[in-house]
């Protein structure tokens, strides 16, 4: 395995949002096609249309690599792990795991759950399942997964 690359996060601005769309149509493109389902503008369309970069994050290694959003969930006491891309060709080196645990942390820290979907038969299921995610519930396109709010600790 490559060494994990050095990395950041940074807030995302109005500027990403191309970049990112390009990004998000490359790092989708081999599950979609898999399932018969890409179209090269909708799946750039679909993370413009729901683009909201006061819940993004800028993964940097260096340069723009990928993008986390972890937003408030319409379920009470939990976030929405809405878009997690990265470049295809940083898969496999420990940076989305290292990306997703950074993030989870802070979940845990703030006591709240975590829910997102992940594309049927996309390896990324398991990255997430070894994380703590659990089904909720699947049909043949999406497989919706929730991580529990870690228990509350006792004061002393």
């Amino acid at each position: 395995m490559t060494a994990l690359p050095v990395w950041t996060l940074r807030p995302a601005t109005a500027a990403d949002l191309e970049p990112l769309a390009e990004l998000r149509a490359a790092a989708m493109r081999p599950d979609l096609e898999r399932l018969g389902r890409y179209d090269e503008h909708r799946v750039r369309q679909r993370l413009r249309d729901a683009y909201r970069p006061e819940h993004t994050s800028v993964i940097d290694a260096p340069g723009l690599v990928g993008c986390l959003a972890l937003a408030p969930d319409e379920r009470p006491g939990t976030l929405l792990l809405e878009h997690f891309y990265l470049d295809p060709a940083l898969h496999g080196r420990g940076l989305g795991t290292a990306v997703l645990r950074a993030a989870l942390e802070r979940a845990d820290a703030a006591g709240l759950a975590v829910r997102l979907n992940v594309l049927s038969g996309s390896p990324a299921r398991r990255l997430y399942e070894r994380h703590g995610f659990v089904l909720e519930s699947e049909d043949p396109v999406d497989v919706y997964l929730h991580r529990p709010a870690p228990p509350e600790r006792p004061t002393t």
